[in-house]
C-alpha cells in the first residue's frame, strides 16, 4: 500500500500544507489505496529532499508533490487526466504553476510573516512543542520562512504589493472556474486536487487575511470548495 507522509492535520484541514493536502485529495480523487503513519519531526529529516510531502510505493520513495502525481500517473494510470486535450493540459498546467510558484509565496507571506498571521502558525504548528524548543524553534523556522520568501522574491515587496499579487491570482481562478463544476468543466481532473488544496486553505483557516477576504468575494470557491470536500472527504 502507498504510505503518504505528510504534516498532521492542522487549522482545521486535513493539512494545512496545500502540497500535502493536494496529494492527499489526488490518491482520494484516483481512488488509490493509501496510509499515512503519524507525523513526526524525525519524517521530516529524514524526507528525501527535506519537505513533505513524500510517498513509499513498496522500496520506491518519492518526493515532491508533482513528482509524485507523475509517479502515480505512470505506475496506476491516469483515470484524472486521460480526457484532456492537449490544449486543456496546457491550461492547468498553467494554472497549476500560478498556485503553487506564486500565490503559495503570497499565502506564506500572510501565514509567517504578518502578525495576526504569524500568532496564528506559531500556536498551531509549534505551540505542543516542549520547552525551551517552544521559545527557540518557532523564530528560527519563521526566519528561516523569511529568507526563502526574500530568495524566491515575494519577500522582497510590500505587503500591500503581496496582497494586489495574490489577489490577481485569485480573481483570474475565480473567472476561469465561473460557474463550472470543476476547474476543466463537468469532470475533474488533477488541478482540482490543487486547487481545493489551496482554496481551502484560505476560506477554511481561522485567518482573516488580505487574500482570505478577497477569496470570499467569489461565491463559486465556497460552492467548489464544499462540492470537493462532499465527494472526496465524506
Amino acid at each position: 500500500m502507498i504510505k503518504l507522509y505528510q504534516f498532521a492535520p492542522a487549522l482545521g484541514l486535513p493539512n494545512a500544507s496545500p502540497f500535502c493536502m493536494k496529494i492527499e485529495t489526488y490518491l482520494r480523487m484516483a481512488q488509490l489505496p493509501y496510509e499515512t503513519p503519524t507525523f513526526s519531526m524525525r519524517r521530516l529529516g529524514g524526507a528525501p529532499k527535506g519537505k513533505m510531502p513524500y510517498i513509499e510505493d513498496g522500496a520506491r520513495v518519492v518526493a515532491d508533490s508533482s513528482f509524485i502525481i507523475d509517479y502515480l500517473k505512470t505506475t496506476y494510470g491516469d483515470p484524472l487526466d486521460g480526457w484532456l486535450g492537449a490544449e486543456q493540459r496546457a491550461v492547468a498546467l498553467a494554472f497549476q504553476r500560478m498556485l503553487e510558484e506564486n500565490l503559495y509565496w503570497a499565502v506564506v507571506y500572510t501565514r509567517w510573516i504578518e502578525p495576526q498571521g504569524w500568532a496564528l502558525t506559531r500556536e498551531s504548528f509549534f505551540g505542543q512543542m516542549p520547552a525551551p524548543l517552544k521559545w527557540i524553534v518557532p523564530p528560527l523556522a519563521r526566519r528561516g520562512i523569511a529568507r526563502e520568501l526574500h530568495g524566491q522574491g515575494m519577500g522582497r515587496h510590500s505587503a500591500q504589493e503581496i496582497h494586489a499579487i495574490g489577489m490577481r491570482d485569485l480573481t483570474a481562478l475565480a473567472d476561469f472556474l465561473g460557474d463550472k463544476r470543476y476547474m476543466m468543466g463537468d469532470a475533474p481532473c488533477s488541478l482540482d486536487a490543487v486547487a481545493y488544496a489551496f482554496l481551502a486553505n484560505l476560506l477554511w483557516v481561522p485567518l482573516e487575511s488580505a487574500l482570505k477576504l478577497h477569496a470570499r468575494k467569489f461565491p463559486q470557491f465556497a460552492a467548489y470548495c464544499e462540492r470537493m470536500r462532499s465527494q472526496y472527504y465524506p
